[in-house]
């Protein structure tokens, strides 16, 4: 029965985890900028977040600016 209760309570935290990031990434999405909720409100600047998303800062994969040394051929 040890592992029955172990197999269940893996299984329930892992769920609400999982519920928990799905409602994050919808709240995200949702470009509300008032949220009223069980008496807690949240008011966000969107307009931020929607330039973010349309304009992402460029990549920089190499810190040196320079050609990597795998590029360099002697």
């Amino acid at each position: 029965m040890q592992e029955l209760s172990e197999v269940f309570w893996s299984f329930f935290i892992s769920s609400c985890v999982g519920l928990l990031v799905i409602i994050g990434k919808l709240c995200y999405k949702s470009k509300c900028k008032e949220v009223n909720c069980c008496c807690i409100k949240f008011v966000r600047d969107t307009q931020a977040e929607i330039e973010i998303d349309e304009n992402p800062p460029p990549a920089n994969n190499n810190q040196d600016g320079g050609e990597s040394p795998r590029s360099q051929r002697v």
